[in-house]
């Protein structure tokens, strides 16, 4: 239907106005809203959109990506490789016939390098998003009754809301973070200069990362643990090769000591330590203290108690399997739920979460999600370790190889660790796969694939494998589940 309206140009122009406003207005109505666009509420507002449903999400820091693109995963990961390749041309290129002469730390070039891959990551995340016309509501997102949230200024109403708001850094008793002289992971990847020493607090993946990236740069570092051993949740064999592989390459341990404090002053920071052994405190200094001891669930000024969203003694939001939480219409995923705080483990529940929303099927085995450290080597794992095997009473065969007895990993110059196979005593079914060594995190995931699909030892062995690769240490060690391995 055309209609004609003859107004003066003032007139006219108020009646665009009210026309836009209108547009406006239309566009607070979604299927699905989604707040916060890390790893987890990004794929999942894009699977949303691709099954059809009218997606906005929210997030109030001027990029997408929340930490994992802006602050974790990436910047660390484009320090960590930077930094290898410095260690690596200024100790190892020589014994392989290259020769560099009058080489030198730039730390301001490889910051602006771990920056452009931030600014790629994130800007890719707005194109995806534009491509897959998903709306950034921008703005802290907050919980204003069923079906509602409140963002900056306005309201937007949803059939489904989806909390993927992610994790915070925490820190200690009498430890004040200032991102400058005591930093977070944050402040970590920020220091303008090579400190000349650094006191790492807390031995899990975190910690010795951004440790093994200042260590390789220059910085005497410290790890002070308040466990009897580093990377707790990793297979314990694997933690004490990793720390023996650190500790080789120059990095101190005090491990079963307590921080008790750290103070910051001009001369650098004052730690009062704790060890176990002998209860008696103790004073170190330090240029930089990094505080690595966890993260928290961040739901802080979300409005779920008024929403009616029940959170755990942790924090945490209460769901279900569906990841429903207790109020109407509000599901949650990611490291604001129970479950280990990895990026690609919040990426899956986003994945199925939008599909259950379509009334597709989905499903997560928690057991088959990989756990890496990207430290050199790496260490990777997936499955059971060998202390939850017997814990749980389940009899099993071991298999390992070492990267030693490798002719690529020997060409390489890489022939620390080894991969250690989990299998059932009496079906052979893969149960766990821990390697520590080169490309542990790429080779970890031929586990999780015969594993997600209830493999046994035997399939990796009778797999053939490129040769040389550094592959053939996945399959010789499950040939070492039977006891047949070849090359050792």
């Amino acid at each position: 239907m055309l209609l004609y309206i003859f107004l003066s140009d003032n007139d006219y122009f108020l009646l665009i106005l009210a026309v836009d406003e209108i547009k406006m207005s239309e566009t607070t109505n979604y299927d699905v809203i989604v707040i916060g666009s890390g790893p987890g509420g990004y794929v999942c507002a894009i699977r949303c959109a691709q099954l059809g449903m009218k997606t906005a999400c929210v997030e109030k820091s001027k990029t997408l990506g929340g930490t994992c693109l802006n602050i974790g995963c990436i910047p660390s990961k484009a320090l960590l490789q930077a930094s290898e390749k410095y260690e690596e041309a200024e100790h190892h290129l020589g014994k392989m016939g290259v020769k560099i002469s009058k080489m030198a730390l730039d730390l301001k070039a490889m910051m602006k390098h771990k920056d452009d891959v931030v600014q790629a990551n994130t800007q890719g995340i707005e194109f995806l998003f534009k491509k897959n016309k998903i709306d950034w509501l921008k703005g802290a997102g907050k919980l204003e009754g069923k079906g509602v949230v409140f963002v900056d200024g306005q309201s937007y109403k949803a059939k489904h809301i989806i909390i993927a708001t992610g994790s915070d850094v925490v820190s200690i008793p009498n430890v004040e973070i200032d991102e400058k002289q005591i930093v977070s992971s944050t402040g970590a990847l920020k220091l303008e200069s090579v400190p000349k020493t650094m006191t790492v607090i807390g031995g899990g993946y975190i910690g010795l990362e951004m440790g093994a990236v200042w260590s390789r740069l220059g910085t005497k570092v410290t790890v002070v643990e308040y466990l009897d051993r580093i990377l707790p949740g990793m297979d314990q064999e694997i933690s004490k090769e990793m720390l023996k592989i650190l500790k080789k390459a120059g990095v101190e341990f005090k491990l079963s000591t307590k921080v008790n404090s750290a103070k910051a002053a001009k001369g650098g920071v004052t730690l009062e330590i704790e060890p176990a052994k002998s209860g008696d405190v103790e004073k170190m200094k330090s240029d930089v203290v990094l505080v690595s001891v966890g993260r928290k669930a961040y739901t802080d000024k979300l409005g779920v108690d008024k929403a009616g969203v029940k959170t755990d003694d942790r924090g945490r939001i209460v769901t279900d399997a569906k990841f429903k939480t207790s109020a109407e219409g509000v599901y949650a995923i990611g490291d604001v739920i129970a479950g280990p705080m990895l990026a690609h483990k919040a990426e899956e529940e986003g994945v199925v979460l939008a599909e259950m929303l379509a009334g597709q099927s989905g499903h997560i085995d928690y057991n088959l999600i990989p756990g890496v450290v990207y430290t050199w080597p790496e260490a990777a794992q997936i499955g059971k370790t060998e202390e939850q095997l017997k814990d749980d009473g389940v009899a099993y065969k071991v298999g390992k190889f070492p990267f030693m007895a490798n002719g690529r990993a020997r060409a390489m110059n890489a022939t620390d660790g080894f991969v250690k196979i989990l299998a059932d005593k009496k079906t052979d079914k893969v149960l766990g796969v821990h390697i520590i060594g080169p490309e542990a995190g790429t080779l970890i995931h031929e586990a999780a694939v015969i594993m997600e699909f209830g493999g046994s030892a035997e399939d990796i062995a009778r797999t053939c494998h490129a040769h040389p690769t550094l592959a053939e240490v996945v399959k010789e060690a499950a040939l070492a589940v039977d006891g047949r391995p070849i090359h050792i």
